[in-house]
């Protein structure tokens, strides 16, 4: 096993990478609606803030095609995926206009609200906090919807899920 030490920089940044890959995290996609229709992004980078009031937080790479679309957004949904919807989370990784291949419907406020989901976390946009190469979107949780079942997890590059306690 060999361990490795570095000072985090632009020379490191793989390593860095590596590293951050070790925390195993849930999987998400975002939606909203622009002005040309619907827009989702998958997204690992989500926590909760507050409980009162109800806040959420997720991050948006700057250098992402769908920057523009979700650093304006007011409303928008947050879906923890279901073991089974990795699909789902790839296809809207590699392009979130297309939506041909997810059940979804607007809400009230036109936020594309997918099906099968495990959570959702439907929001109204609290802050905005710039953080070097990523904005942080905070939002105000304007409803909830969640189910039972197994999470999607992301760990070191790959899908996954956890194994039933025997």
């Amino acid at each position: 096993m060999s361990k490795k030490t570095f000072t985090p920089g632009p020379d490191q940044t793989m390593a860095f990478r590596e590293a951050l890959g070790c925390f195993g995290t849930g999987v998400t996609v975002v939606t909203t609606t622009t002005p040309s229709g619907p827009s989702a992004i998958t997204v690992n980078s989500f926590a909760s803030v507050s409980l009162d009031p109800p806040l959420v937080l997720w991050c948006l790479a700057k250098e992402s095609n769908r920057y523009d679309a979700f650093q304006s957004a007011v409303h928008y949904s947050i879906h923890v995926v279901a073991q089974d919807q990795q699909e789902l989370a790839l296809r809207f990784a590699r392009n979130g206009l297309d939506f041909s291949h997810a059940d979804w419907a607007p809400d009230a406020k036109a936020r594309p609200q997918l099906d099968q989901c495990l959570a959702r976390f439907d929001c109204t946009l609290f802050a905005r906090h710039e953080a070097g190469d990523h904005l942080i979107l905070v939002g105000h949780v304007d409803q909830v919807m969640y189910r039972t079942g197994k999470g999607l997890i992301f760990k070191r590059g790959q899908f996954g899920g956890f194994a039933d306690l025997l």
